[in-house]
C-alpha cells in the first residue's frame, strides 16, 4: 500500500497508460454496464430486479477479488514481490487525481472565472453546476474532497492493508458498483439496492478514520472532533458526514445544506451550521488539509507495516 500511495502521489495515472490500456476501474465499469443491460429488465417486478442486483454485486466483487488473488500467486517473495504488488495496487488509489480535480476548481474560482469553475466542479459532483454561485461551487468542491478522500484513498488503502491486493481490488469493485447503479432512481432503486448497502458497510470504518485524519491534522482538532461527533449523523449518507463535518470544522466553514439535482431540490441539513460559506481561499486551505491527512495516512500504514 505504501508503494501504491507513493506511485500515485508522484505519477497519478499517466495519460499514456490510460490511452493504451484504459484503467482497471473503467474495466470494472464496463462489466457492470453490461450486467445492468442484461439483468436489470424493465418488464420484471422489483423483487426480481433486486435479486438480480444482489447477484450482480456479489458476482462482480467476487470476480475482481478472485482475479487479484490469482495475481498474488505469481508475485515473488521478498521486496520484489512487495514492489510488484504495490504496482498492481497503484491504479486503485486516486490520491493525485482527487487533488488535481479540486485544484482545477480552485484556480478559476480564485481568478473570478465562475463559468470555468462551474465546468470543473461538474467533473466531480452530480448537482447542476449552472445553479451554483461562488460559494456553492466552493462548497461542492470541498464536499467532494472530503467524501472522496474516504472513498478514493482511505477506504481502498484500509482494505488493502487488511486483505492485500484482493482487498483493495474488491473494494474498488464495490465502490464502482455503488457509483454506477447505487442511486435511488426509477431504474436502479431495486437493482442497485445491494450495491448501495454493501458500499455503506465497507465504508463504515474508513469514513470515520478519514474524519479523524482531517481533525487530528488540523489546527482545531478539538472543534473538528466535536463537530464531527455532533453533525455527522445529520448528513444524508451514513458515512460521508464524518469527513465532511471534520473538514468543515477544521476550516471554520459550513458544508452540505440545500442543493439542486436536476429538477429536484434536496433540502438537507447544514454541517457546521452557523459558520460562513467557503471562499476560493478555503478550497486552497482544504487542499492543504488534505495533504496533511494523506501524510498522516501514509505514516499510519508505515507503522502498521512495521508491527
Amino acid at each position: 500500500m505504501l508503494v501504491a500511495l507513493a506511485l500515485d502521489a508522484v505519477l497519478g495515472w499517466p495519460k499514456p497508460f490510460f490511452a493504451a490500456i484504459g484503467h482497471p476501474v473503467t474495466w470494472i465499469g464496463a462489466l457492470i454496464s453490461r450486467l445492468d443491460i442484461w439483468l436489470n429488465l424493465d418488464e420484471v417486478d422489483p423483487g426480481q430486479r433486486r435479486l438480480a442486483g444482489v447477484i450482480t454485486a456479489l458476482a462482480v466483487t467476487a470476480l475482481v477479488g478472485e482475479l487479484a488473488w490469482i495475481a498474488t500467486w505469481f508475485l515473488p517473495a521478498g521486496w520484489v514481490g512487495v514492489l510488484l504488488g504495490g504496482v498492481l495496487a497503484w491504479p486503485f488509489v486516486a490520491m493525485r487525481s482527487m487533488h488535481d480535480h479540486v485544484a482545477a476548481v480552485e484556480r478559476p474560482l480564485a481568478a473570478g472565472d465562475l463559468e470555468h469553475a462551474r465546468h470543473e466542479v461538474s467533473m466531480i459532483v452530480g448537482r447542476d453546476p449552472s445553479r451554483l454561485d461562488e460559494a456553492g461551487v466552493a462548497r461542492a468542491s470541498l464536499e467532494s474532497l472530503a467524501e472522496n478522500t474516504s472513498d478514493g484513498i482511505v477506504a481502498p488503502v484500509f482494505w488493502g492493508v487488511l486483505l492485500g491486493l484482493p482487498g483493495i481490488a474488491a473494494y474498488k469493485a464495490i465502490n464502482t458498483l455503488d457509483s454506477m447503479i447505487g442511486h435511488r432512481t426509477p431504474r436502479h432503486e431495486a437493482f442497485g439496492w445491494a450495491s448501495a448497502r454493501i458500499d455503506d458497510l465497507v465504508n463504515l470504518i474508513p469514513a470515520r478514520l478519514t474524519g479523524l485524519l482531517f481533525a487530528l491534522t488540523s489546527n482545531r482538532p478539538k472543534e473538528a472532533l466535536a463537530t464531527m461527533w455532533r453533525d455527522a449523523g445529520h448528513h444524508r449518507s451514513p458515512n460521508a458526514g464524518w469527513p465532511e463535518a471534520a473538514l468543515a470544522a477544521a476550516l471554520g466553514i459550513r458544508l452540505s445544506g440545500p442543493r439542486i439535482y436536476g429538477d429536484r431540490v434536496a433540502d438537507e441539513s447544514w454541517v457546521n451550521e452557523g459558520a460562513p460559506d467557503p471562499t476560493p481561499e478555503d478550497i486552497s486551505r482544504g487542499l492543504a488539509s488534505y495533504r496533511y491527512a494523506m501524510i498522516a495516512l501514509a505514516l499510519m500504514v508505515a507503522v502498521s507495516a512495521s508491527i
